[in-house]
């Protein structure tokens, strides 16, 4: 993975050559209608306070919990024994990401959600509250940390969420094969090249030519930004949007030529 520093100085040069994140420029009237309806909407929705609380919560609750990792790993600690206020700290997508996301499922009002990477469920509870008519099927390696997400959904209320626990590797197969579709995948579960790719092309299998694909820290290590362009690159792939800590894909089959989009946000 890249060292803060290295992070830092690609972020500096991604803000500096992106698009200016207001649409100028645009050649694609999807795309500019996503910026001014999605990216740049600040409305406060009365959701963001409620799910805020509970990321305030982990990030003050220092008991320990021992957990599994089954990905790239943290860049924070190494031990399995870990304080849930660091694994908040860590973890947690930040909220104006966490929130685009919350947009972005109003926008397309997806019936069917899968999440690779749980975490304390936070993501997950915008996910599922942004369209409270979805089903929400969420993937934890860790148990312990699984746990504390199913608390948090319940403080919530959220009912159509369906979290499932396990290494990706054995059960992300077995979820897919119960799914006719899925209409919005965020992966976000092991930050490395093959898994990426592999969980992907799972995903793939069950899509349609509306969904939307989301992969998180795509300029995390040289692993992601590779898993990234092969991403860009395939042919199933017609449109991207790369907001350098996550990149969007898009299906879309009435789009003639591939389109590959760097926006600042």
């Amino acid at each position: 993975m890249y060292n803060p520093f290295q992070l830092a100085v690609k972020y500096i040069w991604y803000y500096l050559t992106a698009s200016n994140g207001k649409g100028h420029g645009v050649h694609s009237p999807y795309v500019f209608d996503l910026i001014i309806s999605v990216l740049n909407d600040k409305r406060n929705y009365s959701a963001y306070h409620r799910i805020e609380s509970i990321r305030n919560k982990m990030l003050k609750t220092n008991e320990s919990i021992t957990i599994e990792d089954f990905g790239a790993g943290s860049r924070v600690k190494k031990s399995p024994i870990r304080k849930i206020s660091t694994i908040a700290a860590s973890s947690l997508k930040p909220k104006k990401y966490s929130q685009l996301l919350f947009r972005l499922v109003q926008y397309v009002n997806p019936a069917t959600i899968i999440e690779l990477g749980t975490s304390l469920g936070v993501t997950t509870a915008y996910l599922a509250n942004a369209n409270p008519a979805s089903k929400i099927i969420t993937m934890e390696g860790a148990k312990s940390i699984a746990q504390l997400a199913r608390t948090n959904f319940n403080d919530l209320a959220l009912n159509n969420i369906k979290l499932v626990t396990g290494n990706f590797d054995y059960t992300l197969a077995a979820t897919l094969d119960q799914l006719n579709s899925i209409d919005f995948a965020f992966l976000d579960g092991n930050h490395r090249y093959e898994p990426t790719i592999r969980y992907f092309k799972q995903v793939l299998t069950k899509s349609n030519p509306n969904t939307i694909i989301i992969l998180d820290d795509i300029h995390w290590s040289k692993e992601m930004e590779g898993a990234w362009e092969e991403v860009k690159q395939d042919p199933a792939v017609s449109l991207t949007i790369d907001l350098f800590f996550i990149g969007l894909v898009f299906l879309r089959k009435e789009q003639q030529e591939k389109q590959h989009f760097v926006i600042r946000f």
